[in-house]
């Protein structure tokens, strides 16, 4: 347990800490433990999909790999058989969804069990252990499984920790959650280039250790500042949740509308999560990627990704100050559903080079990947960090960690949802392939207007359960 644990002074001592940009210092901790977390993740991420369709899922490699026979079996009898580039969609798409559905069972744990910080340790020490096992090749399953478990205890208690740093009613969260997520852009713009030139240039394996390098450090950055992060909850074995209040109506209702918008969210990031699965196997055939005589690694395009979205981000910080003084600020739906109509822009702009490439134009500049993670990331700054702060905001006291969880579940849908749709890559024109991805967010854009318009005062703020700081208290902490 953590000192704070110990301490009943510690949670109104941080409530008035401003040490990290006007915000508490276990932010600053948590966040750069969250970056070293994402290089390691990103790092790995970044070269599956190209490792296991230009390599491992090969007809003379894939032999060795434990388990990878009943693994294609389970996916033909639903698909039907798949090429070496669409069983790696697949398996990536599945590896990278059921990262986001772990975390409702590593938010019960923590929950019921063993308490957020130790739940984090744990999910840090598999994810190191799995990254390590990737350098063996017939261990590509066991080590994607740790590395599933590991995510599962981390990711959804780590924003949770930081979302217990604030009061419910505090607006600045969401800022707060910006903040954390620029932690995650620093490390997408390290992890492709690090991890991404050794597994391409000298060799996979040697990616795949740097990414579990990072995540040890990751384990000892948390480590060195829990004396930072928000109290433990008293102990929740069986016997203590008799003594937790029971959901009201209004509660249950909250809880009920925020899983029925899952698909939604769903379908708001398929756009973006097609850039790390087909985006960089399409790029390979139709992008001329020579910059001044050299061949620019594929994963590299990771990092122009990142590096454009951390500006993006910023320049969403700095937008949204800049309205609230000047008019109301709208809240986290309208947000993701503004940011959904811009994202979809961004499949709809590929729809350009990818026309002139199936009329035999040749391969397009790369400067098309700066079209469309420009436009992406200008929306989905206002979708994935919103929805986190929409989720740790209206979650029942108690039910912080499984709620996050459960936020998560659309990543887990919408990542499978993805891995099948990259499979109409090889066999659909690449305009309709990427208009239909336009299509599919701007959907989720009108679907999230019109849970605002019908269902907008269940998740206001201010129709939270009356549990609001004395008056004054959400002025201590400031915006980043």
């Amino acid at each position: 347990m953590t000192s704070a644990t110990l301490d009943p002074g510690a949670d109104l001592r941080a409530r008035h800490d401003r040490a990290f940009l006007g915000h508490p210092a276990g932010l600053g901790w948590l966040a750069a433990c969250e970056l070293w977390e994402r290089f390691s993740y990103y790092g790995m991420q970044t070269l599956l999909v190209l490792y296991l369709s230009n390599y491992l899922f090969l007809p003379q490699n894939i032999g060795p790999v434990m388990g990878m026979d009943a693994l294609r079996a389970a996916i033909e009898n639903v698909t039907g058989a798949r090429s070496p580039q669409q069983l790696a969609s697949i398996v990536f798409g599945l590896y990278a969804g059921l990262v986001y559905l772990t975390p409702i069972f590593g938010g019960l744990l923590a929950d019921r069990v063993l308490g957020r910080t130790r739940t984090v340790v744990l999910g840090a020490s598999l994810m190191a252990f799995g990254h390590f096992l990737m350098a063996f090749e017939t261990a590509l399953l066991p080590a994607l499984a740790c590395l599933l478990i590991g995510v599962g205890c981390f990711k959804g208690n780590i924003a949770a920790q930081v979302g217990d740093l604030y009061d419910p009613k505090d607006k600045r969260r969401a800022s707060a959650f910006q903040i954390f997520m620029l932690a995650v852009q620093i490390a997408v713009i390290a992890a492709p280039i690090v991890c991404g030139t050794l597994g391409e240039k000298v060799a996979w394996h040697w990616g795949f250790g740097a990414a579990g390098v990072g995540m040890v450090i990751g384990l000892f950055v948390y480590l060195a500042g829990r004396r930072w992060l928000p109290p433990e909850a008293p102990r929740r074995a069986a016997a203590s949740t008799e003594a937790r209040p029971p959901l009201g109506r209004r509660a249950w209702l909250q809880v009920g509308l925020l899983v029925a918008i899952l698909p939604l969210l769903m379908l708001s990031i398929v756009g973006n999560q097609q850039f790390q699965n087909a985006y960089p196997l399409w790029a390979e055939k139709h992008l001329d990627l020579l910059l001044f005589g050299w061949e620019v690694p594929v994963t590299w395009l990771q990092a122009i990704d990142a590096l454009l979205s951390t500006g993006t981000m910023l320049a969403s910080l700095a937008f949204w100050r800049w309205w609230a003084t000047r008019r109301r600020e709208p809240d986290e739906i309208g947000k993701m559903a503004l940011g959904c109509f811009i994202a979809a822009a961004a499949p709809a702009l590929l729809m350009i080079p990818a026309a002139a490439a199936d009329g035999g134009a040749g391969k397009a500049s790369l400067a098309w990947t700066l079209v469309y993670t420009l436009v992406n990331n200008l929306g989905f700054a206002n979708i994935l960090p919103v929805g986190l702060a929409l989720y740790s905001r209206a979650a029942p006291r108690g039910l912080q960690g499984v709620m996050i969880g459960i936020y998560y579940l659309h990543l887990f849908f919408g990542n499978s949802f993805v891995g099948w749709l990259a499979g109409f890559l090889s066999e659909m024109p690449g305009a309709r392939f990427w208009g239909l991805h336009a299509l599919l967010v701007v959907a989720a854009g009108v679907g999230l207007l019109a849970v605002k318009l019908v269902f907008g005062r269940l998740l206001a703020p201010q129709a939270e359960a009356p549990e609001a700081p004395e008056a004054g208290e959400g002025s201590l902490r400031s915006a980043a």
